[in-house]
């Protein structure tokens, strides 16, 4: 069998194709043109790159033709069967799913991008052989996905896992109202934890422009005013994860993202959740994803493999 993934990023387009047991046979990576009709060119002909070189290396794979799979920021309305809630805001509103099956006259499945994080991490990743696995991503935006029994759960209205948009539990005043998200609501959790909400915040507080990943190597040289904006994000951080703990209780934390190959957040973390915990002990792994950025594009390959 042949397993095609596409991990449809907001600054890329990346699709592999997997064999049965999980190996790479090929992958390609490509920007992500920012317009629709480009983007779904694209996939096509990324998905008929990564094809044609996994026949090559695997002669028995000559006949076969691959499963698609997509992770994608968003999901697709239950009701309307549009794409909607994707902060690449120019896929909301679209048939994604169905110009894609158009296009390449065979079925897709797509998922959020979250979800297929969980889903790769739970299936043969960091959390492999766990009951419940909550999946986070923290980079540019922030979501989450949740696998239970090695099974996505994507709930009734498909918006299992929308934690980025949870608003910042228990806000001190100086959060309160909070910045104003993309979505249209006020402080959501990704205004906050994100990378691009990291950086808002330590310019906000300090006056200085700098991305996420200089205010963590200031923290690390011994920038005072760093290492105090890395303690607000692990805390709000932590206090988004107990409100996910109160609901779920998950055996694992995997995370992805840039921020998730921040050492110094695993070991903070733990501290800032349990106080918000509705319960008299609290313990669960809190892991970085076994595939790194790979996980998202096998998550995808993968869903083939969930009878959805």
């Amino acid at each position: 069998m042949l397993y095609v993934g596409v991990d449809f990023g907001g600054t890329k387009i990346e699709a592999a194709a997997l064999s049965y047991d999980g190996e790479f046979l090929s992958r390609q990576r490509e920007p992500n043109p920012g317009n629709y009709e480009d983007a779904v060119r694209l996939v096509c002909d990324l998905i008929a790159r990564v094809e044609a070189e996994a026949r090559i290396k695997d002669p028995n794979l000559v006949h076969r033709i691959g499963t698609i799979g997509v992770g994608a920021p968003g999901s697709v309305s239950p009701r309307t069967g549009v794409m909607r809630n994707a902060n690449s805001t120019w896929l909301n509103g679209k048939t994604f799913r169905e110009d894609l099956e158009t296009a390449l006259q065979r079925p897709v499945r797509l998922a959020n991008d979250a979800n297929c994080l969980a889903l790769s991490e739970a299936i043969d990743g960091a959390a492999k052989g766990m009951k419940s696995v909550f999946a986070i991503i923290v980079g540019t935006g922030c979501g989450g996905g949740l696998v239970v029994d090695g099974h996505l759960v994507e709930g009734a209205n498909g918006v299992t896992g929308e934690w980025g948009h949870i608003p910042l539990p228990w806000p001190k005043s100086e959060e309160y109202p909070g910045p104003t998200c993309w979505c249209g609501q006020k402080s959501c959790l990704e205004t906050w934890v994100s990378g691009s909400g990291f950086a808002r915040d330590f310019k906000q507080v300090t006056g200085r422009p700098l991305r996420g990943e200089q205010i963590i190597e200031a923290m690390r040289a011994g920038d005072a005013e760093a290492e105090a904006a890395f303690d607000r994000l692990v805390d709000r951080l932590g206090r988004g994860m107990a409100v996910a703990v109160n609901m779920i209780d998950p055996d694992a934390f995997v995370f992805g993202g840039g921020l998730s190959n921040v050492p110094e957040l695993y070991e903070r973390l733990p501290g800032k959740i349990k106080p918000y915990v509705f319960s008299d002990a609290w313990e669960a792994a809190l892991l970085p994803a076994k595939w790194g950025d790979s996980s998202g594009v096998r998550g995808a390959a993968q869903l083939w493999q969930q009878g959805r």
